[in-house]
């Protein structure tokens, strides 16, 4: 390798990190600023001047606010710096490697316990946002819909095992587990009865085995 080209590789290196960076602090600050003053009272030039950066880094970097609370919300999901599907998951990866199904439901609450804190309060603040914002109504029934989906390969999974309620469909297994791992669910009872994430981890898990296979 030439000293040129080690020099080049060396540059768009330096870019692509300095470009990560940038990103990345457009990300946090909008985070701070939707959960401090929610979604419409949050402007670009807001974000922009906590990240440090100016206003067309923020929409050259992420896009317009409405790209960018999606952005936010993803990445709280995802755990990492950008949107990662639902296959690419360490969690799920494990879930699916595992072959106790009891197994499989304490798996998934310990990654609850994880993502909700993260997640849970942008929830709230979408919640609050998407009556008066139709993008926002639209990424919350999106990714309701995407939860449901993927809840419902979660329900194929345990059915697989042999140990799913012979009374239950895999349909309405499914609904069960959409409904108790939603933000909502983690809100009520962290939130405002003040259990621990930890203490919800357990209880979520023990409530997914009871109520969904067999003894």
């Amino acid at each position: 390798m030439t000293r040129a080209t080690t020099k080049r590789a060396y540059d768009s290196r330096s870019r692509r990190e300095a470009a990560q960076a940038t990103r990345q602090s457009i990300l946090d600050a909008a985070r701070r600023l939707f959960l401090e003053k929610g979604y419409a009272a949050t402007t670009i030039p807001e974000i922009a001047q906590v990240a440090g950066i100016a206003v067309d880094t923020v929409y050259a970097a992420v896009g317009k606010k409405p790209a960018l609370f999606r952005l936010v919300v993803e990445v709280a999901i995802s755990g990492s710096d950008r949107a990662v599907p639902a296959e690419g998951r360490d969690y799920v990866r494990a879930i699916r490697k595992e072959a106790d199904a009891a197994r499989k439901l304490q798996l998934y609450a310990a990654a609850l316990r994880r993502i909700q804190p993260r997640l849970a309060p942008l929830f709230r603040v979408l919640q609050g946002a998407a009556p008066l914002h139709p993008e926002l109504d639209a990424l919350w029934q999106g990714i309701s819909r995407r939860r449901a989906k993927n809840m419902r390969l979660l329900a194929k999974d345990l059915a697989a095992t042999g140990r799913l309620r012979p009374d239950l469909s895999v349909g309405k297994a499914a609904d069960i587990i959409w409904s108790m791992n939603s933000s909502e669910f983690y809100l009520l009872l962290v939130e405002q009865r003040g259990w621990s994430p930890s203490a919800f981890e357990r209880w979520l898990g023990d409530a997914w085995i009871r109520l969904l296979l067999a003894p």
